[in-house]
C-alpha cells in the first residue's frame, strides 16, 4: 500500500494527531457528542484556554471538527474515523499496559503513535510488518494499517498550514 503523502508530512500528521488536546478534543465529542462553543472551556478543563482554542483551531483547519448552528463543534467524518483510530490504538496500549499499567487515554495514543511513527516513512510504508516482530508489536499491524489508511485518506492532515491571508 502506498500513500500520496511525503514522509514529512507523515511525521508531521503523527505529531499532530498526538497531540494532547487535539486527542482530547476528538475524543470529548465522539464520547459525548457536540460541544456548544461557550461549553468547550469548561468541557475540556483540564487543558489552558490556549489549548483549548489551538486545538479547536487546528481541528477546524484540518477539517476534523465543524460547527454546526445549534449544536456547536461536531466530528466531520474524518474526525470520526480518527476517534476510531484513537479507539484502536487505545485497546492495543491498555491490553499491552503502555506507557504504564495506569495512564490517561491520551498518552496511551501519544505511545502508540511513537512506536509506529517510524515505521510510516519512505518504503517501510510498504512493508507489512515492519516492527520487529515482538509478540506485542505483531498486535501493532491493525492499528498501523489504520493509521496508514486514514493517512492516505486525509492528507491535508500532513501538510504545513496555509499562511493567513493579509486583510
Amino acid at each position: 500500500m502506498s500513500t500520496a503523502i511525503t514522509s514529512a508530512e507523515t511525521l508531521r500528521a503523527v505529531e499532530l494527531l498526538a497531540s494532547r488536546p487535539l486527542v482530547r478534543l476528538v475524543t470529548e465529542i465522539d464520547d459525548n457528542g457536540a460541544i456548544p462553543p461557550r461549553r468547550l472551556a469548561s468541557t475540556l478543563s483540564d487543558l489552558s484556554t490556549h489549548q483549548v482554542r489551538s486545538a479547536s483551531d487546528t481541528a477546524r483547519a484540518h477539517g476534523l471538527i465543524r460547527i454546526t448552528p445549534g449544536a456547536g463543534l461536531e466530528l466531520t467524518q474524518p474526525g470520526t474515523e480518527l476517534a476510531d483510530l484513537y479507539d484502536a490504538m487505545a485497546r492495543w496500549a491498555r491490553r499491552h499496559a503502555v506507557p504504564a499499567p495506569v495512564c490517561e487515554f491520551s498518552s496511551r495514543i501519544r505511545h502508540v503513535l511513537g512506536l509506529l511513527a517510524p515505521s510510516l516513512t519512505g518504503e517501510s510504508v510498504d512493508n507489512p510488518s515492519p516492527l520487529g516482530g515482538g509478540e506485542g508489536e505483531a498486535g501493532l499491524t491493525r492499528p498501523r494499517m489504520l493509521l496508514i489508511q486514514w493517512l492516505a485518506d486525509n492528507p491535508q492532515v500532513g501538510r504545513a498550514p496555509e499562511p493567513e491571508p493579509a486583510a
